[in-house]
């Protein structure tokens, strides 16, 4: 089977509750509005891939309990290939989303005894993608398939939400480094060293910077795109409808600017409602935000 994007890494099944104010030491507090949905960075954007109309595979580890169920039912009904989702015994994970009227959000997540899995937990020969887009929360797993795609012309991305073993074992093993602020200042201090530190590993460097932007560097040129502005209701998942539309967007004519431009409408989008999920745009989406822009 050929696909355009391949997602590999972390599925976890998240409950979103919408709160007046950050919980204060030993308070208890009612939430406005809840929602429960599966989220994670590699199966938001594969979910992302295929709002955008593109074709679209997550790999990686959803639990055979209720949470895992759900996800796994969404991820179907979403029309993601679901061929390479190992189920198991071990818990689904879950996060624990307390999003605040500004957009704003704390998260708490919970894995439990479940483990990254191994190398040779999923057998890839039955598929084939033009662009495989890594999380880092399968280290051994991205590694190995990374490893056996060496000889093949297929374009490999990274999402790099903050620094840990998986993305650092992957940051310079990939062609596109699309990494978060949060990632840039854990890894350098600050964002224009991180920019050019990490241009010294992959041939391309993007940095999200929020409702600032981004930033990027490949060869000898360098540039910023400001974002789009909207109203954040929940800025969940924002970061994975950017990675999500950027990797889509490479498997197409579009110019860098303009891949620029689309992923971070998809990431602008996914601010304006509650849960990332559930906001995660299409491309009807997308051209209303170019249109706005514009007006």
């Amino acid at each position: 089977m050929t696909i355009d994007v391949l997602c590999v890494g972390h599925a976890s099944y998240d409950l979103v509750f919408s709160i007046d104010h950050h919980p204060f030491a030993d308070e208890k507090m009612s939430a406005s509005a809840f929602i429960g949905m599966g989220g994670g960075p590699a199966a938001n954007a594969a979910v992302t891939v295929a709002k955008l109309g593109f074709k679209a595979a997550y790999a990686g580890y959803l639990g055979l309990d209720i949470y895992g169920e759900h996800h796994y039912r969404e991820l179907l009904d979403m029309g993601v290939h679901s061929d390479l989702i190992i189920r198991g015994r071990s818990p689904t994970p879950l996060s624990t989303v307390l999003v605040k009227p500004d957009g704003q959000r704390a998260l708490i997540n919970y894995k439990s005894q479940t483990k990254a899995l191994a190398a040779d937990a999923i057998d890839f020969s039955s598929i084939s993608a033009k662009v495989v887009l890594f999380d880092g929360h399968e280290p051994q797993l991205s590694l190995a398939l990374l490893d056996s795609y060496q000889d093949k012309s297929i374009i490999s991305v990274l999402d790099a939400g903050s620094l840990h073993d998986g993305t650092l074992a992957l940051m310079d093993k990939v062609d596109y480094l699309v990494c978060s602020e949060k990632f840039a200042i854990q890894y350098a201090g600050t964002i224009e060293t991180a920019l050019q530190r990490l241009a010294d590993l992959a041939p391309t460097v993007v940095i999200t910077l929020g409702e600032k932007g981004l930033i990027w560097k490949r060869s000898q040129e360098q540039g910023a795109l400001s974002a789009f502005p909207v109203t954040c209701v929940d800025s969940t998942g924002a970061g994975d409808a950017f990675h999500g539309a950027f990797a889509a967007a490479l498997c197409t004519d579009m110019s860098w600017f303009d891949i620029l431009r689309y992923a971070s409408a998809a990431g602008a989008w996914c601010c304006t409602k509650l849960g990332a999920r559930t906001s995660l745009p299409n491309n009807e989406d997308i051209q209303l935000l170019f249109k706005s822009a514009k007006a």
